[in-house]
């Protein structure tokens, strides 16, 4: 019922940018947070940046300073600009929407995540 569509991956040099953008689509009527996770080789998934309805953000302290997450709630879609990026920064990123209310159960709670973008930074 819903549909997140990330963009923005690819390869990239150490110390360059890359923005990641991510489109949730379908009946929703509300979403409390949109966040990006994500999961490097042999390691577990990691919370990156997140994105409140209300506006407050929280970043892990590996991207403070580097990354600014930012969202539409217009559009539902949320936004991850990555400067400065480090080798360290290759992984999988996947975006999150969590507390998702759907106009058919507008008192239930979902959590949907998109399919993953590779983001590789080259030293």
């Amino acid at each position: 019922q819903v549909q997140l569509v990330e963009s923005g991956g690819g390869l990239v040099q150490a110390g360059g940018s890359l923005r990641l953008s991510c489109a949730a689509s379908g009946s929703i009527l509300s979403i409390n947070s949109m966040d990006w996770y994500r999961q490097a080789p042999g390691k577990q998934r990691e919370l990156v940046a997140a994105a409140v309805s209300g506006g407050s953000t929280n970043y892990a302290n590996s991207v403070k300073g580097r990354f600014t997450i930012s969202r539409d709630n217009a559009k539902n879609t949320v936004y991850l600009q990555m400067s400065s990026l480090k080798p360290e920064d290759t992984a999988v990123y996947y975006c999150s929407a969590d507390g998702v209310r759907l106009t058919t159960t507008p008192f239930q709670n979902y959590r949907y995540w998109g399919q993953g973008t590779q983001i590789t930074v080259s030293s």
